[in-house]
């Protein structure tokens, strides 16, 4: 992502996490959380959560499709999330 995310440090979060939610919220942009520092988590609108496990689970059962359809021993689950993870990059 080349934009530039508001970031909150966790002291500063736990001073203001409603206004930080409610800035989340309205802006629909995520705000990322930093420990001395460095990244550590994120905040994010509920709605761009949902999306996105909707969006894993469905590249989940494709992968699982296409794997299903070929000959041959069947593949770890392990490796077909590990493949799903590297094709959203």
């Amino acid at each position: 992502m080349a934009e530039q995310l508001p970031s909150e440090s966790i002291r500063d979060l736990r001073d203001h996490l409603s206004e930080v939610i409610d800035r989340v919220n309205s802006t629909e942009s995520p705000t990322v959380i930093t420990r001395r520092g460095k990244e550590v988590g994120a905040i994010i609108p509920i709605e761009a959560l949902r999306q996105f496990l909707q969006w894993e689970e469905e590249q989940l059962n494709r992968i699982v499709d296409e794997r299903m359809a070929e000959p041959g021993p069947g593949v770890p689950l392990e490796d077909v999330i590990a493949e799903t993870l590297a094709r959203s990059e």
